[in-house]
C-alpha cells in the first residue's frame, strides 16, 4: 500500500487576472475554483492534501474548508516567494512515510480523478510522471530581434500540465540540488529531470486549463460541462 499525499500549489499572486483577488477564490459553478480541485483528489483518493497559500491567506482559505470541505485531511500552510520555494515548503510537512507526491495548481479546476490516478500509476512504475498534451501548433525558437532560429519538430513537442507525481525522495533532493545551484524551474518535473532522472509523460485533457486571466476562467466555464472530445488516457 502506498502512502500518497497531495499538494496544492495555491500561492499566487493572480496578477494576470486584473482582479485583485486570489484567482483560486473566484467563484466556479457554485464553488470557489480551488475546491474543485481538492474534491477531486479527494475522489482519487488520496491519505492527505497539504494546500499552500499566499501568506496572509490563510484564513480566507480556513474558512471555505470549513464550508465546503469538512472533515476533509487538509492542512494549510503559507507560501514562499517563489512557486518552487511555496512546493519545498509543502514537502517539509509531509509524514516521514510519504512515498508518492501528487503536485497539482490550484487553478486547473478541470482535472479528472481518472486522470490522476492514471499518472499516479505511471510514477509508481517510473518514479516521475506528469500530465501532459501533444502540441497542436507548429513552434518556433526565437533567436536575436525575434528572428526564427528554428522549428522544432512539432511530433517531439509536448504542454505540459499538472498534477505531476514523483516518489517523494527523489523530489526532495531535486529540490535541494536547485536551491543549491540557484536554479529555478518553471516546473518540478524540470527539476528532476536536472538530476537525470525520466519523467514519464502522460496524455491529459487538453481541458485542463489553467486559470491566469479571465479569459482562461471564461473558458472553463464554457467547459465545464462539456466532454474532452480530444483528450483522456
Amino acid at each position: 500500500m502506498y502512502s500518497i499525499y497531495a499538494l496544492v500549489a495555491a500561492a499566487g499572486r493572480s496578477t494576470r487576472m486584473g482582479i485583485g483577488v486570489n484567482k483560486q477564490l473566484l467563484d466556479l459553478a457554485g464553488q470557489p475554483v480551488v475546491v474543485h480541485v481538492l474534491q477531486a483528489l479527494q475522489i482519487v483518493p488520496v491519505d492527505g492534501i497539504i494546500l499552500v497559500v499566499t501568506p496572509g491567506e490563510e484564513e480566507s482559505f480556513q474558512l471555505l474548508l470549513s464550508k465546503y470541505m469538512q472533515n476533509a485531511h487538509i492542512k494549510i500552510i503559507p507560501g514562499g516567494a517563489s512557486r518552487g520555494d511555496s512546493v519545498m515548503l509543502g514537502l517539509q510537512v509531509l509524514p516521514a512515510t510519504t512515498e508518492f507526491v501528487v503536485v497539482h495548481d490550484g487553478a486547473r479546476p478541470l482535472i479528472r480523478p481518472e486522470t490522476i490516478r492514471e499518472t499516479i500509476r505511471q510514477a509508481r512504475q517510473w518514479g516521475a510522471a506528469t500530465l501532459a498534451v501533444p502540441v497542436k501548433d507548429t513552434i518556433k525558437v526565437a533567436g536575436e530581434q525575434d528572428l526564427v532560429k528554428e522549428t522544432p519538430p512539432r511530433d517531439k513537442l509536448w504542454q505540459v500540465q499538472t498534477p505531476q507525481v514523483f516518489k517523494y525522495q527523489l523530489l526532495v533532493e531535486a529540490h535541494r540540488a536547485a536551491a543549491l545551484e540557484g536554479f529555478a524551474g518553471t516546473d518540478d518535473a524540470s527539476l528532476v529531470e536536472r538530476l537525470g532522472h525520466p519523467v514519464k509523460l502522460v496524455r491529459g485533457d487538453y481541458s485542463n486549463i489553467k486559470i491566469t486571466t479571465p479569459e482562461d476562467l471564461a473558458l472553463v466555464k464554457t467547459l465545464m460541462y462539456k466532454p474532452d472530445p480530444i483528450g483522456g488516457c
